[in-house]
């Protein structure tokens, strides 16, 4: 109530301020509250912030000719498009519109490539959530290691993966929302790959942002981290 109050009271202080002949039109029937964002700090997802942030380094320092996305956050695609051309696929597909961005369908269970013909791939917060229906898919207990057969599967020789899921000292499903991997669990199904660099974001901030070259007794401590794998393929 308090804040209900402050709200209308800022409103009236404003319009007078703003005088009859303000610039701008000025109606209270026209107002949009915002009454929780005076933080001391900007709050962020630090799973989204610091993976994307990960994958756009490492490109930068790969410097591929192209790059494939699979289902990742939109953002990153349409930012990483800006200096490198980037093809994104979804199972829904994102009807997004910019220079060095394609967008098309994709089933992860079935991808549109030839073996070993993607040189550099990305797939990031995506595979924990194939097979539990959560966006439509059928149900599968064994879709997450389908979809990663299928990344194994087109990843060419020499080329990079980079590959992120929830990761803790626990395998657990909470489901329908997404699975959560040990840090071996990965390894093991990922197994012919090479593993370039694991990186974490935990969920105590006292440990750390983005930890490159992470340890897994680190990884193993969390509940849901998020653990960042870049794979090469030899």
């Amino acid at each position: 109530m308090r804040d209900k109050r402050t709200y209308k009271e800022q409103f009236r202080a404003f319009q007078s301020q703003s005088g009859p002949e303000g610039r701008f039109a000025l109606d209270w029937q026209e107002r949009l509250p915002c009454l929780n964002d005076k933080t001391v700090t900007t709050a962020f997802d630090r799973h989204y912030v610091y993976h994307l942030a990960w994958a756009a380094r490492i490109l930068s320092q790969t410097r591929p000719e192209s790059h494939v996305d699979i289902s990742s956050s939109l953002f990153f695609s349409a930012t990483v498009s800006a200096f490198l051309p980037v093809r994104f696929y979804d199972y829904r597909p994102a009807p997004l519109g910019l220079d060095g961005l394609s967008c098309d369908a994709a089933d992860l269970l079935g991808l549109p490539f030839a073996d070993e013909s993607v040189s550099s791939i990305s797939c990031m917060h995506v595979v924990e959530h194939v097979g539990l229906g959560r966006y439509g898919d059928p149900l599968d207990p064994d879709g997450d290691l389908k979809a990663i057969a299928e990344l194994k599967r087109v990843l060419a020789p020499g080329g990079d993966l980079l590959y992120v899921v929830p990761t803790g000292g626990t395998a657990l499903i909470m489901f329908n929302a997404h699975r959560i991997y040990t840090y071996e669990q990965t390894l093991q199904y990922f197994e012919g790959l090479e593993l370039t660099e694991f990186a974490l974001i935990p969920e105590n901030p006292e440990d750390g942002g983005l930890v490159r070259g992470a340890s897994k007794e680190l990884a193993d401590r969390q509940k849901y981290g998020c653990g960042c794998f870049w794979f090469r393929k030899l």
